[in-house]
């Protein structure tokens, strides 16, 4: 491949970009093309490779193999200052002997840019962040929420067309990471650069993302928008790590229903009238029926079979209540809401949304 090329079309383009440490493949042959302006999220567990996709994005780690371009321009081999982006890391990073204003400033002053065009970003960065009173505090007068905003907003005067955020809220409390999430999707609405952002935290990636990517040993299993990933996952790792609890999992096979499919599984058999018949639902085939927990009802019709289950645990969460139940051998979790309660051991009657249902291969694992 021609190392001077170059690609106009994306924000951030990556061609064939693979990482290994010593003997140990990190990032695999990945591609992925960023729009311009958009909020992307790579998503995923610890060790799956998402930070290190980001740093390898930022110049802080040399791919293997590949090329990566930035504004079409191939910046591969560039220094990290040189590819115009501005980064957030989980640790705030700042200075602490340096008041906010000074942290804001600080790579403006060591690039020489001019004081007055400083002090204009300085003042813009402040505005759009609200920390225009803490300028001239230092880091330890800060909280956690406000030591980030800090991070965010010296990354904000850089003026730069890619902002990198690598688990930029991990470090707070839920109540602050709640918070903070808004003023980025603020931030991003109001300045529609190109923001890339790394998390283990499905809330996070689904409320921020116009498209995720969610990784998996070094390679990205969907990348769709958030909607998409939760209704329609790619495959069942997709399926059972999106979703809190996460898709409830029956395996059986595929039998002939009349004129139909259904689905068997321990002797109870669930109709799949609401799909098309198409050549991968074949009487026969083992396969995997997946079922958000809201899209199953307890004692209320949705319009399909009833089956019998029992309560097992009841989770109060306010304004839902989490039912586990026991149901044809399976453990499956239920979604209702907060003012019904169950007693434990009580019998149900559960009815599924099979229209919502997804069916997976059982060998490859792969959406039908």
């Amino acid at each position: 491949m021609n190392m001077n090329s170059t690609v106009s079309n994306s924000s951030v383009s990556i061609k064939d970009l693979s990482l290994n440490f010593g003997s140990v493949s990190v990032l695999k042959d990945l591609n992925l093309d960023i729009n311009d302006g958009e909020f992307l999220v790579l998503l995923g567990s610890s060790g799956c490779g998402k930070s290190t996709l980001l740093n390898c994005i930022a110049g802080l780690l040399d791919a293997s193999e590949g090329q990566i371009f930035i504004k079409g321009k191939n910046v591969t081999w560039e220094e990290p200052k040189d590819r115009g982006i501005g980064m957030v890391f989980q640790s705030y990073a700042l200075y602490p002997q340096m008041t906010v204003e000074k942290n804001l400033s600080f790579g403006l002053r060591v690039a020489k840019v001019p004081q007055a065009e400083i002090d204009k970003r300085v003042a813009r960065a402040a505005e759009i962040l609200q920390i225009q009173p803490l300028l001239k505090r230092k880091p330890a007068e800060l909280s956690g929420g406000q030591r980030q905003r800090v991070a965010i907003g010296r990354a904000l005067v850089r003026d730069v067309d890619v902002f990198l955020f690598d688990e930029p809220l991990s470090n707070l409390d839920a109540k602050l990471r709640s918070e903070l999430r808004v003023e980025i999707k603020r931030l991003h609405q109001s300045l529609q650069n190109t923001m890339i952002y790394v998390t283990h935290d499905q809330i996070e990636a689904l409320t921020l993302a116009d498209r995720i990517a969610i990784m998996k040993s070094g390679i990205i299993q969907q990348l769709d928008d958030p909607t998409t990933i939760y209704n329609r996952p790619r495959n069942l790792f997709v399926a059972g790590f999106i979703g809190s609890p996460s898709m409830n999992f029956l395996h059986g096979e595929l039998i002939k229903s009349g004129d139909g499919i259904a689905f068997a599984a321990n002797g109870v058999n669930f109709s799949l009238a609401a799909y098309d018949a198409n050549e991968a639902l074949q009487p026969g085939r083992k396969v995997v029926l997946g079922v958000r927990p809201e899209h199953i009802k307890v004692n209320e019709n949705a319009g399909g079979e009833e089956h019998d289950a029992t309560v097992d645990i009841e989770e109060p969460m306010g304004a839902d209540n989490l039912l586990w139940l026991k149901h044809a051998g399976h453990t499956m979790s239920v979604r209702v809401n907060g003012a019904r309660r169950f007693n434990v051991g009580a019998k149900v009657k559960l009815s599924f949304d099979m229209a919502l249902a997804s069916v997976f291969d059982a060998e490859s694992e792969l959406r039908l």
